[in-house]
């Protein structure tokens, strides 16, 4: 009886000293990696926005969420860059920066802010010949062939082709 109540007053000690530690790197991590990911977010705006675009501004929708708005050097809006997300990925969900031209309907391309798809193969929504084809899509209306669309899907991996067109879908929607 003696043993066992040793054993779990040195289990609960150990356990708490690595509760702390773990509180007190979390602590100072957390502010870092917010920085990053608002520094990866404005960066993936910028390279998703038109070529015209000289200056880029914050705005946000109604609940809060950010967008960007990109002008061209007269000031005038050149295009936006949206959030989108869905969660059909085959590893979850699909998280995208996508630019619209500034008829807020007309895709210019998209940057993958998260995806946790099948190396190999899903992963290949980052390649120009996949992410190529959106450019110059009304972003409301994109399916893959197999839905009835016009976007190939990637070969062995229609479930994260799908999510991208959702995603940018659902970034389409938000602006409009």
């Amino acid at each position: 009886m003696k043993k066992t109540v040793s054993l779990v007053a040195s289990l609960t000690v150990i356990s708490g000293v690595c509760a702390a530690v773990l509180a007190y790197v979390n602590n100072l991590t957390k502010e870092p990696i917010a920085q990053m990911l608002v520094k990866r977010t404005v960066e993936a705006a910028k390279a998703v926005l038109p070529p015209e675009t000289a200056d880029v501004e914050t705005a946000a929708f109604a609940d809060g969420e950010e967008y960007f708005v990109g002008k061209d050097a007269s000031g005038a809006i050149a295009g936006y860059a949206v959030k989108g997300s869905d969660p059909g990925g085959y590893g979850g969900d699909v998280v995208l920066m996508v630019g619209f031209k500034a008829d807020r309907k007309t895709v210019v391309c998209y940057k993958t802010l998260a995806a946790s798809e099948t190396p190999g193969l899903g992963m290949k929504l980052n390649t120009p010949e996949f992410s190529g084809q959106f450019a110059g899509k009304d972003g409301s209306s994109l399916r893959v062939k197999k839905d009835g669309g016009e976007i190939e899907a990637i070969t062995s991996a229609t479930i994260t082709s799908r999510a991208v067109c959702g995603a940018i879908s659902k970034a389409s929607a938000k602006l409009r």
